[in-house]
């Protein structure tokens, strides 16, 4: 017989930024255990609200799988003696399997024989497991904090108030922290009350009758019905983040969508403070009409049913009136603070108690600025707006506004900028420069703030390198990964000229000028190389097949613009697509692993007498040039069809010669021909990386 078996946490309100997770976790918990029990199961299903964890497993069975076990031992050459009887060897292995030898059976393994010993195990009933089971799966849980409570000795993410476990109609025994197991599980916390479960099965419309849509996708459906329905009767278009309705989700248990409204003259605030103030005070999604502009109303949902709307609108209302008010205040305020006051502010703002204030960052994120322009050609009007928006692009961090809601800072910047009169390209630059905040977002869309960013961003992390503190693991306190990654995307989207070895020079080069470097200069450029491959890898790997990827990357990617790294392995891909690729890296692995020979590239063409190796030494010289010039201009697919000619006058040379010729000064030569096509071949990509 198989049964549905429910296991229910009952909590005080959890964070609702630890609730999926949580669910998750136990879902997976339990799944695990069924299946290393041998406990044959159907469909597992998740349960979360901010007050319960539950897990539904269907058509559980009643005992486990029975036990059939096979050990392989000794070939039974030295098994069994010239009589046939079981040598020590055997009669030793059956003893620490705890079996007789009575039982050793012979089995062959590829045309070998062995002994093998075979162990047979009835399996137990499931209800006899699942009691110590269901405090392993407790105790297994991890939590970002953990709370205990009471005299008790237990850890979890809030104190347990109720426990739920049954197997089919039966009440699996359970204590934990004082709390008993039952078939009680409870509703919402205002409108319903506690409900009795006869069986398993009946817990998901149990809750839905007290008020509890125990489902997160059945309650994340409701909301965004909701939310479409509204949005229809009104023609509103109603922004719905994801991160915002996530928090939503977890922060109810009977959703009800309500909508209010606020003084139009609010609007005169900048939208993007309107939006951060309902957003992150009161969890509102804002509204907007069809043409973008945002409208003098919120949508929020309410953990409860339709009752007294009004008056929970009302409510909302009135809260949100008091923060706008705030807001608007900060506004004023703040406009009335020039960018040269607020820039003399960071001086007293420490950045970090090793590398100075924001002040001192700001100064080395100007010159940084400048000598990135430089080395990307970057001159004229441009180079001027970068030095500005460099100079300025932190001042609003001291504003009021950034200090209630650090999300806008650069946004408020980019505001306060151009009601101060800094030309356009600054002010965009002032809030693009962060970019990209999150996944999903973008590089800056203009060069003023690509440059200014990417001064920002490798400042940051050569100074955090510089002072030995280096990502390790999952431990990343200053996104220190994030803001790698955004170096990289911001070089390929404005295709900078930059390498990034450019990029560590130059920012290791400012820290050494204004503060000096707390570790060696060596290390720290090893680190950061090792630290950014891995950013590159991570492109390439989304771009083109994980071997391709790895040749180019050992073709090396410092020593070129990451750009140009990316269109290498596109044009390694197609090319190895192509009629005659497969001859063309043959002929390449061949050069490569001869030159490793070579003492030296110094060659005296003299000594190059044979035919085919004058050949091939002149349409190298031709190439060569061809080749580079193909390099340096960004043509990665005709540099490798350009190197690709060499081909056939490889082939005859090596079919023609004898490379590790008996005269030393003809070896020499040979090997230095060879080093010197190799070093062009290995410019592109480590063609040995490549899977045959």
């Amino acid at each position: 017989m198989a049964e549905h078996l429910l296991f229910e946490i009952g909590l005080e309100e959890v964070p609702a930024r630890f609730v999926r997770q949580a669910a998750g976790q136990l879902k997976d918990i339990v799944e695990k255990w069924l299946d290393e029990s041998r406990i044959a199961h159907g469909a597992v299903r998740s349960f979360a609200t901010p007050r319960r964890l539950a897990v539904l497993a269907e058509d559980v069975a009643d005992r486990q799988a029975d036990l059939t076990q096979e050990t392989k031992g000794p070939a039974l050459s030295i098994a069994r003696d010239e009589q046939g009887n079981w040598t020590k060897a055997a009669l030793g292995f059956a003893k620490s399997q705890g079996v007789d030898p009575a039982e050793l059976t012979v089995r062959d393994v590829g045309g070998t024989p062995y002994v093998f010993a075979v162990k047979k195990g009835a399996g137990e009933k499931t209800e006899a497991l699942l009691p110590r089971a269901a405090g392993e799966w407790i105790r297994a849980m991890s939590f970002p904090k953990n709370m205990r409570w009471g005299r008790h000795d237990v850890k979890f993410i809030r104190p347990i108030r109720w426990l739920v476990f049954l197997y089919g109609d039966r009440v699996v025994p359970l204590e934990v922290a004082g709390v008993s197991s039952g078939r009680m599980t409870r509703g919402h916390r205002f409108l319903g009350g506690e409900a009795e479960l006869a069986r398993a099965s009946e817990y998901a419309d149990a809750l839905r009758g007290q008020y509890v849509l125990a489902d997160p996708k059945e309650r994340k459906r409701a909301i965004l019905d909701q939310i479409g329905r509204l949005s229809r009767e009104k023609g509103w278009t109603i922004a719905v983040q994801e991160d915002l309705l996530e928090e939503v989700l977890f922060l109810v248990e009977y959703p009800t969508v309500l909508y209010g409204s606020f003084d139009p003259a609010f609007l005169a605030i900048p939208q993007d403070v309107l939006i951060t103030s309902m957003r992150e005070h009161q969890r509102y999604f804002p509204v907007f009409d069809g043409n973008g502009r945002l409208l003098p109303h919120f949508v929020t949902v309410r953990n409860g049913d339709d009752r007294s709307l009004e008056l929970v609108a009302r409510g909302n209302e009135k809260v949100l009136r008091a923060r706008l008010t705030d807001a608007r205040f900060f506004y004023e305020e703040d406009k009335k603070l020039s960018i040269d006051r607020a820039l003399g502010k960071l001086e007293s703002i420490v950045f970090h108690e090793d590398l100075g204030t924001v002040g001192d960052k700001v100064r080395r994120i100007r010159t940084l600025a400048g000598r990135l322009a430089e080395r990307a050609g970057i001159g004229g009007e441009e180079k001027r707006h970068i030095d500005r928006a460099a100079h300025i692009c932190k001042f609003d961090l001291v504003t009021q506004m950034v200090y209630e809601f650090p999300e806008l800072q650069g946004i408020m910047g980019e505001e306060y900028a151009r009601l101060q009169g800094e030309p356009e390209p600054v002010c965009r630059a002032v809030n693009e420069h962060y970019r990209p905040r999150h996944a999903g977002d973008g590089p800056p869309e203009g060069l003023v703030g690509a440059v200014v960013g990417l001064a920002d961003k490798m400042d940051t992390i050569a100074a955090f390198f510089s002072i030995g503190i280096v990502p390790t693991g999952s431990q990343d306190p200053y996104a220190l990964r994030r803001q790698a990654a955004g170096i990289v995307q911001t070089l390929i989207r404005h295709g900078l000229k930059l390498h990034l070895d450019d990029l560590f020079r130059l920012s290791l080069g400012v820290l050494r000028d204004s503060r000096g470097l707390k570790r060696d200069e060596a290390d720290i450029l090893r680190d950061l190389r090792d630290f950014f491959a891995l950013r590159v890898r991570n492109v390439l790997s989304d771009k083109v097949r994980h071997d391709v990827a790895e040749a180019v990357m050992e073709g090396g990617v410092f020593a070129s613009p990451v750009p140009s790294v990316i269109r290498r392995a596109e044009a390694l891909e197609a090319f190895l697509a192509a009629d005659g690729a497969k001859a063309a890296v043959d002929a390449f692995n061949r050069v490569c692993n001869l030159a490793v020979k070579a003492e030296s590239d110094e060659l005296d063409e003299r000594m190059l007498a044979e035919p085919a190796e004058r050949e091939l030494y002149k349409q190298w010289q031709q190439l060569h040039i061809i080749y580079g010039g193909h390099l340096d201009e960004g043509r990665e697919a005709q540099a490798l069809d350009a190197l690709a000619g060499l081909r056939d006058a490889v082939n005859r040379f090596f079919d023609a010669v004898l490379v590790m010729a008996e005269d030393p000064a003809v070896r020499r030569a040979r090997l230095a021909l060879i080093s010197r096509i190799a070093r062009d071949i290995r410019r592109f990509a480590d063609f040995s990386r490549l899977v045959k």
